[in-house]
């Protein structure tokens, strides 16, 4: 019924920047939960961004000051800017919504940083 749909993903050099956008097919103001998530070979799927609350947010100390997570009520869409990527930030990203108690995911998107 609900649907998310990620864009962004590619290949980059290590240094350069990539910015990634989920876009619901409902107004996000229903979601009470949004964040971008990622698995990195090897590891578990971990949370990469997330708002706390309607406006505060949250970051693993991997990505801090590199990422940034915003939102675009209007465009019902999320967004990750990232910028000075690393190999190590290489994986699927995923967006992750909660819709009341409903857990939404979308696809995943590949990001790779060449080294």
């Amino acid at each position: 019924q609900v649907e998310l749909v990620e864009s962004g993903g590619g290949v980059v050099q290590a240094g350069g920047s990539l910015r990634l956008s989920c876009t619901a097919s409902i107004n996000i103001l229903t979601m009470s939960y949004m964040a971008w998530y990622r698995q990195t070979p090897g590891n578990q799927r971990e949370l990469v961004a997330g708002f706390i609350g309607d406006i505060r947010r949250e970051y693993t100390d991997a990505v801090k000051g590199r990422f940034t997570i915003s939102r675009d009520n209007a465009k019902k869409t999320m967004y990750l800017q990232m910028s000075s990527l690393k190999p190590e930030d290489t994986g699927v990203y995923y967006c992750k919504m909660m819709r009341g108690r409903a857990e939404l995911w979308g696809q995943g998107t590949q990001v790779t940083v060449s080294s």
